[in-house]
């Protein structure tokens, strides 16, 4: 089997955030990846289960905690299509990611480059590589047309 790239990666994600979508949530997917296999996966589902912290990374972290049987995953790397939150990037941060990959950034809450560059600060145990914009208009293509489908749904509801 060859070995993808991190854009074929990404577009994984990207099927994911699509998941997302479906159910009315903002579009943001998750996979995480060791051994050039996919062992983990999550898309937004906080509407849906009523749960703040179901978070795209979250679902996936989980997902790949269970079957590797340890919530470590150092030799992993996890592609999101959105730039993560605290909460998001501090459990990568926990479960010992090696690389975060993701598409686009996210300009109020973004803590890998927009807001803060988190997985820097030396009060950290661990530090993870960051790469931000692959498949980035993808993905902010997929945001944009949510947001405005929002906005109209909105207008014709008043």
């Amino acid at each position: 089997m060859s070995l993808m790239t991190k854009e074929q990666w990404m577009a994984y994600a990207l099927l994911e955030a699509k998941k997302a979508q479906e159910h009315n949530e903002v579009p943001v997917g998750a996979i995480i990846v060791k051994d050039n296999q996919i062992i983990g996966r999550g898309f937004n589902q906080m509407i849906m289960n009523n749960d703040p912290t179901a978070h795209a990374e979250i679902i996936a972290l989980r997902g790949a905690a269970q079957m590797m049987q340890n919530y470590r995953l150092p030799e992993c790397d996890l592609y999101v299509t959105l730039e993560p939150c605290m909460m998001c990037l501090g459990a990568m941060v926990h479960a010992r990611i090696r690389t975060l990959y993701f598409a686009t950034k996210e300009p109020k809450a973004g803590v890998a480059c927009s807001k803060a560059q988190l997985h820097t600060e030396p009060f950290l145990n661990h530090y993870l590589n960051v790469e931000g914009g692959i498949l980035a208009d993808d993905a902010s293509d997929m945001l944009k047309a949510f947001f405005n489908e929002r906005r109209l749904q909105k207008k014709h509801s008043n």
